[in-house]
């Protein structure tokens, strides 16, 4: 199932791993990261995993999911950082969309190495396709999960381009390549993960 994927993010120069099940991922991330400073992301994808846990007993794990929102801050220097995707095509761009922006700015700079965790579920055949994902699938979701006042989480079926208050689409990045000096690779998990 990863073969095109994998080998366009080669191409383009990110490191790739490919993992049967969440398990093995996890299994492989617990001994790839052992004593390091390691900062994570908001992602449900993670948590899934229960990474912070696994990671957390022989790294320095920061999480503003585990310990609240300052910690966002003092996960941007960590030495390694972690977080998913909301959508990956098959031709290679990683797209995200953030509220807050700490996950995607932690996604771009300042780390020795950034992993990200993508389910198999989050890829998508196109860059417009997985931009679709992310807006009208991986948005109204976690939209729903932090209880937003906005359009998508009330009926959860799609993006509306909303002007709320609440809105958690802020921003959006893509990755079409690794960030100069800083190593990233793209985890590949061949089940249901996150949104």
């Amino acid at each position: 199932m990863f073969d095109k994927v994998s080998e366009a993010l080669k191409s383009r120069g990110f490191a790739v791993s490919r993992f049967g099940t969440a398990a093995e991922a996890a299994e492989y991330l617990n001994r790839s990261i052992d004593n390091k400073t390691v900062g994570f992301g908001g992602s449900v994808t993670l948590q899934e995993m229960g990474l912070y846990e696994t990671l957390g007993s022989h790294n320095q794990v920061v999480w503003h999911w585990q310990g609240g929102p300052e910690l966002r801050r003092e996960a941007m220097t960590t030495q390694v950082y972690l977080t998913s995707v909301n959508g990956l095509a098959e031709t290679g761009e990683l797209i995200n969309i953030d509220g807050s922006g700490n996950r995607v700015a932690g996604s771009l700079f300042g780390h020795e190495k950034v992993y990200l965790v993508v389910g198999r579920n989050k890829i998508a055949p196109t860059y417009e396709e997985a931009l679709w994902r992310a807006r009208n699938i991986a948005a109204p979701k976690n939209a729903q999960r932090l209880g937003a006042k906005t359009p998508c989480a009330a009926k959860g079926d799609r993006c509306y381009d909303c002007a709320s208050p609440g809105r958690i689409c802020r921003t959006l990045v893509v990755l079409w390549e690794p960030m100069t000096g800083m190593e990233t690779e793209v985890v590949l998990v061949d089940e249901e993960l996150g949104y």
